[in-house]
């Protein structure tokens, strides 16, 4: 397993002064894609923010002698899928909901700042769940309704969990605020896989190097939504910061502040309250 990880470097933008997804977003909260590699095979799970960085995966992973490489595509937002075309030429997978996104928000991703253009999009799709062997390593990705409706997970061998945005430390990212119940039992649906260890895109860069994280991460995500639910009915608690807000989600141990978080949680509770 190899990790490609950037970001949550102080002081340091990648693409432009002004706002923009890739600095503001992906960059200032550190970002992982992955690589299961086994002798010539390998499979890529997101091609990362930019051009560079696929380029970098996949001449690293050539350099060890991989002759084939796959991708799946954790879900459609666009920091999961800029190097895509550097994957032209390979099979890219995805589920059909992932695909029906990438099509949807084609022209806002193509003309995003930072544009993603050309837009490659997935070659293979499935429903549900799709096994697949990675040389002698099976992989099974299966399809997630957390973060995104159309999210997908990769389970491997002794219960490894290539998590995409399901899960964050310390918090999840809140993109479809009017969906936040469904979101909670796909949580309860991914803790049933039973995970040993969990990599996550956006994470703390020393505990992906380390193997992981623990399977408390997901409990901390539910006690963290849960608290966003609350909201609906008890308004006075957005005026409480991130460490007071998720306090609960904290004591879990899986998961610790981190500052640029404080603006996602604000977003995070100004998407929900707009909701009610």
């Amino acid at each position: 397993m190899l990790a490609f990880y950037d970001g949550r470097v102080a002081g340091v933008r990648l693409h432009s002064p002004a706002e923009n997804w890739l600095d503001d977003g992906a960059f200032s909260l550190g970002i992982a894609s992955y690589a299961v590699v086994d002798g010539e095979d390998a499979l890529v799970y997101d091609t990362h923010i930019t051009l560079a960085h696929a380029r970098l995966i996949r001449r690293t992973l050539e350099e060890t002698g991989v002759r084939r490489i796959r991708v799946a595509l954790s879900h459609w937002h666009d920091d999961h899928v800029a190097g895509n075309e550097v994957f032209a030429d390979c099979e890219i997978i995805a589920n059909r909901e992932t695909d029906a996104l990438l099509r949807a928000n084609r022209a806002r991703l193509e003309g995003g700042d930072p544009p993603i253009t050309p837009l490659v999009l997935p070659n293979r799709l499935f429903e549900d769940r799709l096994a697949l062997k990675v040389g002698a390593i099976p992989v099974e990705l299966i399809q997630m309704d957390i973060h995104s409706r159309d999210g997908t997970v990769a389970l491997l061998p002794g219960g490894l969990l290539l998590a995409g945005d399901t899960l964050e430390d310390p918090i999840t990212y809140v993109d479809e605020p009017d969906r936040l119940e469904a979101h909670l039992e796909g949580l309860k649906r991914l803790a049933a896989l039973r995970p040993t260890r969990i990599l996550p895109n956006h994470g703390a860069p020393d505990v992906i190097a380390a193997g992981g994280y623990p399977p408390a991460l997901i409990d901390a995500t539910v006690l963290y939504v849960e608290r966003l639910l609350r909201l609906r009915r008890a308004p006075e608690l957005a005026l409480l910061n991130l460490s007071a807000f998720a306090a609960a989600a904290f004591a879990t141990g899986a998961v610790r502040p981190f500052a640029p978080y404080e603006a996602v949680h604000r977003r995070n509770v100004a998407a929900v309250l707009r909701q009610d």
